[in-house]
């Protein structure tokens, strides 16, 4: 007879949490490496795909708070991986810019970032990698769909 824990713990729903959580301590680990957070990450690779941009663009393209992601660029700005500006025809707006040494960490962080992918999918064969990345983008864009956004 299966347990109620078993069964809980067997739910698709539980399994891709906790392969999640795995994969955001791997991916955590390894850019720490370079004094870069989660959050930070992604925002300045946010930053590089849309840059030059707005604060509040970028706040929109990222969904964050647009307290939190001050504290997020004041940190990138303190490493000298991003330049805040006036908008030139906003001055109550601020530009975000990667630096070239931001592209230089973003390269680095992108690269440990897929090396810790790659050791946490290491016991699937190259076919199942791809298959199981096939499918969670399937389950992602349906939910994004349903939604209107990304959760």
């Amino acid at each position: 007879m299966t347990s109620d824990l078993q069964r809980i713990e067997s739910l698709p729903s539980w399994l891709a949490g906790r392969l999640a959580d795995r994969g955001r301590e791997l991916v955590s680990a390894a850019i720490a490496t370079e004094g870069l957070r989660l959050l930070q990450f992604a925002v300045l690779a946010a930053a590089a795909e849309y840059g030059p941009v707005t604060q509040a663009d970028l706040s929109r393209y990222r969904p964050i708070d647009p307290k939190d992601l001050v504290v997020v660029l004041n940190h990138l700005q303190q490493a000298g991986l991003v330049l805040r500006s006036p908008h030139p025809s906003d001055r109550r707006k601020n530009v975000v810019t990667v630096t070239p040494d931001g592209t230089a960490v973003l390269a680095r962080c992108t690269a440990l970032a897929e090396a810790a992918n790659a050791e946490l999918l290491a016991p699937l064969t190259p076919a199942e990698r791809e298959q199981l990345t096939a499918l969670l983008t399937r389950l992602h864009e349906a939910g994004t769909d349903r939604s209107g956004g990304d959760r």
